[in-house]
């Protein structure tokens, strides 16, 4: 099982998703005021993220996804990486570069995954 992670870098909070081997597979996207304001979107990322939709932005002619959903895109380094949407289209968590699109891919599953039942943990 994950573990959702909260940092308090003296300027505000963050948070990072981690695997059951302490791999960060996911990160919040910026520094938080409030311990409040980065719980809010944990729950989003456990709300959404086990049923979201994967929009794969790195084949021509994609077909745009509605409501929450995973963006697989190609980065300027040309590595594959994703992030998560609410519906709004809000990006709640991003993901490192991966060199190949399937482990880009793993690792939306292991989002999908561990997001659901991980416990929220303070650094």
């Amino acid at each position: 099982m994950g573990k959702f992670v909260i940092k308090n870098s003296g300027s505000g909070y963050s948070f990072n998703l981690k695997a059951g081997n302490g791999e960060v597979i996911a990160a919040g996207t910026k520094v938080f005021d409030s311990l409040d304001a980065v719980k809010a979107v944990i729950e989003n990322v456990v709300k959404y993220a086990p049923s979201a939709a994967v929009e794969d932005q790195t084949v021509e002619g994609f077909e745009t996804v509605s409501g929450a959903k995973f963006e697989l895109y190609t980065d300027k380094a040309g590595e594959t990486r994703f992030r998560l949407k609410d519906p709004e289209g809000t990006i709640l968590v991003v993901s490192e570069g991966y060199v190949k699109k399937d482990s880009a891919k793993n690792g939306i599953e292991s989002v999908k995954k561990n997001a659901a039942d991980s416990p929220v943990t303070e650094e």
